[in-house]
């Protein structure tokens, strides 16, 4: 069993918990918060374009000061404490322009944190890394407990306590930081000297346009799903039945994950995910009215979100090696969730405002039509089990 290897399974799977306690808070909560301040949805899309805007260069820079100076939980623990901090504001700001400016430097904070724990991760897991999903699974479970009890929560006293909760649960992030350890693996020095050929290889460029172009995709999911279903008269607790629905899939998924992945190719797992976010998008553009539609389409995310994230840092961790594995982790993260998520935030609040929810859904289908194309032509089918050096 993991737990008796010599991974400290129990306070790696608390690190994923805390961090996914506060992710369940902001995603499904926070843009309706901001609706309720009277926030405009271009507003709301640049608000959530600016909190997602700091994955763009925080992680990469933060991940080179972790590859070169060490101390991943290091870089960890400072990001969770300044992210407390620079959140506190939130408990007074009532208008636009404040939580623009407090989203902007909280979203360049915590973004810190996520990719260094990623590569902690990996780092004790070794070779068996195909052991990440039964960690990892924690902070999908996490997700679900925070959003069902928020759910039920808010639907009796409002959005107003939504502020506090996330700081409590930032600051319960940033205590448990301090009891997961680090690990560092001594790395062959010339492994330094090429990153530039990894990056250069056609096969990374495809994995990186593939992740930015789907994470475009979830920019309405992500800012407007809430609001959108509200709208259609689902019951807040409802909405937060339906987000952990499809995080519990993606449960499901993780904890058969291992055995997928030896013999399954990175490359059919990427296009089976793809391809399933295409239809995901469609289901809820053309069928809101429809519950069980929506909980088709949320079942989905298990392979349409769990199934893609698992096979693209699989495909970053084989593909980034030595001592840029940080890097790797943190390239990642910029791309696909700092300017993909950027990028979807800020197109889906303008597109909802002029062109409304159908045509949105509908353009993100369409993205993932493109990504699709592009995973098919250069993702390279089966990568081996432990690249060659680069």
């Amino acid at each position: 069993m993991l737990r008796h290897s010599g991974v400290p399974y129990w306070r790696l799977s608390g690190g994923y918990f805390a961090y996914f306690a506060v992710i369940g808070a902001l995603v499904p909560y926070l843009n309706p918060y901001f609706k309720l301040l009277g926030c405009t949805p271009a507003q709301i899309g640049l608000l959530t374009g600016a909190l997602v805007a700091g994955r763009i260069v925080s992680p990469t820079l933060w991940g080179w000061i972790a590859d070169h100076h060490g101390g991943r939980m290091r870089v960890v623990r400072v990001s969770f404490l300044l992210s407390l901090v620079s959140f506190l504001p939130m408990l007074w700001i009532t208008t636009y322009a404040p939580a623009l400016v407090v989203m902007l430097v909280f979203g360049f904070l915590w973004s810190a944190s996520l990719p260094q724990f990623e590569a902690v991760t990996f780092n004790h897991l070794g070779d068996s890394t195909e052991a990440y999903t039964r960690i990892r699974v924690w902070g999908s479970i996490s997700f679900i407990v925070t959003v069902v009890a928020l759910g039920w929560i808010f639907e009796r006293t409002g959005l107003t306590p939504l502020p506090a909760v996330l700081v409590g649960l930032l600051a319960a992030a940033t205590v448990m930081s301090l009891y997961t350890p680090d690990r560092r693996v001594p790395h062959p020095r010339p492994a330094r000297m090429h990153l530039a050929r990894v990056l250069g290889q056609p096969k990374v460029a495809a994995l990186l346009a593939v992740c930015l172009l789907t994470q475009v995709s979830y920019g309405p999911y992500y800012n407007f799903y809430t609001i959108y279903l509200e709208e259609h008269g689902y019951a807040r607790g409802v909405v937060g039945q339906l987000w952990a629905l499809g995080v519990a899939a993606e449960v499901l998924l993780f904890l058969v994950m291992h055995r997928l992945l030896p013999w399954m190719p990175l490359r059919l797992l990427m296009l089976l995910s793809i391809a399933a976010t295409t239809v995901r998008w469609l289901l809820i553009a053309g069928f809101v009215q429809w519950l069980f539609v929506l909980v088709l389409a949320q079942l989905l995310h298990a392979i349409s979100f769990g199934m893609q994230h698992v096979a693209a840092v699989q495909f970053i961790h084989r593909y980034f090696t030595g001592r840029h594995q940080g890097r790797g982790q943190a390239l990642y993260s910029s791309v696909a969730y700092g300017v993909g998520g950027a990028a979807g935030a800020l197109s889906s609040g303008y597109l909802w405002e002029g062109r409304g929810p159908v045509w949105t859904f509908t353009a993100a289908s369409l993205l993932c039509v493109l990504a699709f194309a592009i995973a098919w032509r250069w993702l390279e089918g089966a990568p081996q089990l432990r690249p060659d050096p680069v």
